[in-house]
């Protein structure tokens, strides 16, 4: 039995720390593997890897060994004074992981600073290469990419940047490629090629000579809730992006390190993008990491007119870096990328069933460990469910009483719409797999019992 979820919360006095809202959590006390625990000694499946980060579990005793060794060399050196052997050893693994072609790597803290990286350099191979008129980067709606003020320009998800819009130019949009509400008489082929379509004529209406890239999520992340396009799209989406001369950047914060079965998602359809955004799962909690890795073609010129005019006083961080050395070689050593598809496609299934079960689960989608449900109020129309019933943070907190934790956004651009992602680590076995479910039925038994909901 769980206690609740205010409980145990700061035992010495009221906290001064602030975060996103009021709401108050049980104090950590441990991690291992999937589960976390309390200072009260209530356990928790991590069933959403944190933020869809902890890819390796917690306290993975190889990992903190990589780190203890570090940190008795050395935590700290600025990258402007000295080289360093873990950043270089990391930049080369991450290389030769990448598709062909990008092997130039410049390491960040986070996700966010990742995608400003993105965004920035192809800015600067543009001046460097004489196109200094392109400067909009075309993304989709919905989407997340980072809360920076960079990143938030490229994001469609009103709550997260509506509150800033007047601090930053916003870029244009096209529309995400949510198949699964379309109801028409198309293939699913056709469907990824009429969406990919829209971004050839969002190019054209802004004017080709003004667009300088298109950042997309290959598989959707918080925004969307796992969304795949079809196969049609991302092949089309890269032709359109050679057919004027603009950079494909994928942002791979959530879906790489072997999130969705494959080291990045990229791979599932044979794309390579020009620049790639990466971290989450990249060092999988161990340390704040994340890195952009572009294309010679587009660093060579910058460096060449004088450097990349961008940098973060922690890129290259000696101990960040040696810890995620020690998670990709754990990755890859345990062939965790192969297991992320073994147990996503289980999970998946089990997922698909609740279906019977409860009308009011509209859809279930996603790749390897990156899976979701949306609930709906009619699953024929995908009519979402009364907004005001805010479900599905109601569906958080009885998994989360139920020793479960999901992670929940809205799907319709963030106004209206519920998903859940399920996300486990990419550790998880199949009899974790079957208490992971156990627990997120008894939460949607108890989410339709609250609002009324029907029940196959």
């Amino acid at each position: 039995m769980q206690t609740s979820p205010a409980a145990t919360v700061f035992p010495s006095g009221p906290s001064n720390l602030f975060y996103q809202s009021r709401l108050q959590r049980p104090t950590l006390d441990r991690a291992e593997g999937i589960y976390i625990w309390d200072r009260e000694g209530n356990r928790w499946i991590d069933g959403s890897s944190g933020a869809m980060v902890a890819n390796i579990g917690h306290s993975n005793p190889r990992v903190l060994a990589a780190m203890r060794a570090q940190m008795d060399r050395a935590t700290f050196g600025y990258r402007l004074h000295f080289a360093n052997e873990p950043a270089e050893r990391l930049a080369n693994l991450t290389a030769s992981l990448m598709p062909e072609g990008l092997d130039r790597v410049f390491f960040v803290s986070g996700g966010s600073e990742a995608v400003e990286s993105c965004l920035k350099l192809a800015r600067q191979w543009a001046v460097a290469t004489g196109q200094d008129s392109r400067w909009k980067v075309i993304a989709r709606h919905p989407s997340y990419h980072g809360s920076t003020l960079g990143a938030l320009a490229v994001t469609g998800y009103a709550p997260l940047s509506e509150p800033f819009a007047p601090m930053f130019t916003a870029m244009p949009k096209i529309p995400a490629p949510t198949c699964y509400l379309d109801r028409d008489n198309y293939t699913d082929a056709e469907r990824g090629l009429r969406y990919a379509e829209m971004l050839r004529e969002e190019i054209l209406a802004q004017g080709p000579d003004s667009v300088l890239a298109f950042i997309m999520e290959p598989v959707g992340g918080a925004s969307t809730g796992a969304l795949v396009a079809p196969d049609s799209y991302y092949a089309r989406i890269r032709e359109i992006c050679d057919e004027f001369g603009i950079l494909l950047i994928y942002d791979e914060v959530m879906t790489g390190a072997g999130r969705t079965g494959r080291f990045l998602a990229a791979e599932h359809w044979g794309i390579r993008p020009d620049i790639v955004a990466l971290s989450k799962g990249f060092a999988a909690g161990y340390a704040p990491l994340g890195a952009m890795v572009a294309a010679r073609r587009l660093v060579e010129p910058v460096l060449d007119a004088g450097g990349f005019m961008h940098g973060y006083t922690y890129a290259g961080n000696p101990l960040a870096c040696a810890a995620g050395l020690a998670v990709i070689r754990e990755i890859l050593d345990q062939d965790l990328t192969g297991n992320a598809g073994r147990m996503g496609a289980l999970l998946k299934a089990e997922m698909t069933a609740l279906m019977d079960r409860y009308p009011f689960v509209g859809d279930v989608r996603g790749k390897g460990l990156l899976l979701a449900f949306e609930m709906v109020a009619d699953r024929e129309t995908m009519t979402p469910l009364p907004r005001e019933w805010n479900a599905h943070a109601r569906l958080v907190e009885h998994a989360y009483a139920r020793g479960l934790v999901v992670y929940s956004r809205r799907t319709r651009g963030g106004i209206e719409g519920d998903h859940i992602l399920v996300c486990p680590p990419l550790i998880v076995t199949e009899p974790q797999i079957g208490e992971i479910m156990e627990r997120l039925v008894a939460s949607l038994d108890a989410l339709a019992a609250e609002l009324g909901l029907p029940r196959g």
